[in-house]
């Protein structure tokens, strides 16, 4: 743990610091309250100090607001549109139109995408650092002794486990936290269930309902022929929560998250799913809602990179549809670098199915449109691997920002597929 230090009334004062995105802790920090203008700070905020806020609560949160406003017109006037530019994800000078390390080269896809991509993603993490400079004390009970704050206590707990001191965050990461711990205890809907699942923090939350009504639809092994890969039929929820005969013994569902497409799949009558996922946060997510909904007796679910040990009969995994670098832990769940868990569901595959079995990829192929990966790759990859396309079932998302003109990304959203790859061993 880093220890961060400031002076305060004439006294040094010392806290431990803590940041979710892995950002160092400041060298510089001066103390702040509400006499200080959004100008003033947010020329503090580009210079790189620390502004440790001990004014009222509310005003911060102004403030906060007020410096993202002025970052915004700062980005407009160099010329990046809203989005900013300084290097992809927070990398100075790389070259537009070129992939990085996305795993293609921009002679695929839509370059004006991939350059929109590349800028909106520099503006986020420009704008997440120059955000996360505006940061608050935590006292040893995990509470925000400011005016009018709330108590921050339980939902801290959640995130962060018991304290173990005083702690400085960013605002922008305290805002975070509250916001989780309401849908922590709110709850997501999951038609496909008919029940809620209930994310914690830093846990990807299943907003985007058609990678799990695909796994809801998607038959079975074993369950009907295959058809066209080119053009399955668009899933939709299932009509009956019943147990289906055809149901797999075992199943793994691999960066499990949530636990809901592990929920899922017992639903539809697996008799043994084994759900894995590298965070633990996400353990003790899916380990909360199998408990909730009644299915932990046919569960197990158990910290892994990836693959457990053992074979299945059905092998489920939605990685992270975009190869990018997350800039924060929640992006873990929608960016990868270098593809890299695709890479080793699909070349490790085959050693983990039983013979007869399928692993099922659920892909957007949103990165196609944006230029980051090809679909000639992807199969590529797959053969190379030793496996084939059994089937292949699409749909078409659902989400907001799929019929959004004002984003700049809008025409590679507008054509973007989500599909179910159904994978067998190619002998």
């Amino acid at each position: 743990m880093t220890e961060l230090e400031w002076t305060e009334d004439g006294a040094r004062r010392s806290a431990t610091w803590h940041s979710e995105n892995q950002s160092a802790a400041p060298t510089q920090v001066t103390v702040i309250s509400d006499d200080i203008t959004a100008d003033t700070a947010y020329r503090l905020a580009r210079s790189g100090t620390a502004l440790l806020w001990r004014g009222d609560y509310h005003n911060g949160r102004q403030l906060l607001q007020a410096m993202d406003r002025r970052f915004k017109r700062h980005s407009e006037h160099r010329g990046g549109g809203q989005q900013g530019a300084t290097g992809r994800n927070g990398r100075r000078g790389g070259k537009r139109g070129t992939a990085g390390n996305h795993g293609a080269t921009g002679n695929h896809g839509d370059l004006s995408a991939l350059g929109a991509f590349e800028t909106q993603r520099r503006f986020i993490a420009e704008r997440a650092r120059l955000l996360g400079t505006l940061i608050v004390e935590l006292d040893g009970d995990h509470q925000l002794n400011l005016r009018r704050a709330p108590d921050v206590s339980l939902a801290c707990e959640a995130a962060y486990g018991p304290s173990t001191g005083p702690m400085c965050v960013s605002l922008t990461e305290l805002n975070g936290v509250l916001s989780a711990y309401q849908w922590q205890l709110k709850g997501v809907s999951i038609p496909a269930l008919g029940a809620d699942v209930h994310p914690r923090y830093g846990v990807f939350s299943p907003i985007r309902g058609e990678y799990v009504d695909l796994v809801a639809q998607t038959p079975f092994p074993g369950a009907e022929p295959a058809t066209d890969a080119s053009s399955a039929p668009e899933a939709s929820a299932p009509q009956s929560s019943a147990p289906e005969p055809s149901a797999p013994q075992t199943a793994f569902d691999l960066g499990t998250g949530t636990g809901v497409l592990a929920a899922v799949l017992l639903r539809r009558g697996v008799e043994r799913v084994v759900a894995t996922d590298i965070n633990p946060r996400a353990v003790a997510c899916a380990q909360e809602n199998l408990d909730r909904l009644g299915l932990a007796s046919s569960a197990e679910v158990v910290e892994a990179d990836l693959f457990p040990s053992g074979r299945a009969d059905l092998i489920v995994c939605n990685p992270p549809w975009l190869p990018a670098r997350p800039t924060s832990a929640l992006e873990a769940g929608i960016y990868d670098p270098g593809s890299d868990v695709l890479h080793r569901f699909i070349d490790g595959l085959a050693a983990y199915l039983n013979p007869a079995g399928e692993g099922w990829l659920i892909l957007s192929d949103l990165a196609e449109h944006l230029g980051l990966r090809t679909r000639e790759a992807l199969l590529e990859r797959i053969t190379a691997a030793g496996l084939r396309v059994h089937d292949r079932h699409d749909t078409t998302p659902r989400h907001p920002r799929a019929s959004d003109t004002t984003d700049e990304l809008h025409k590679a959203r507008g054509a973007e597929v989500t599909s179910l790859w159904r994978l067998r061993l190619a002998t």
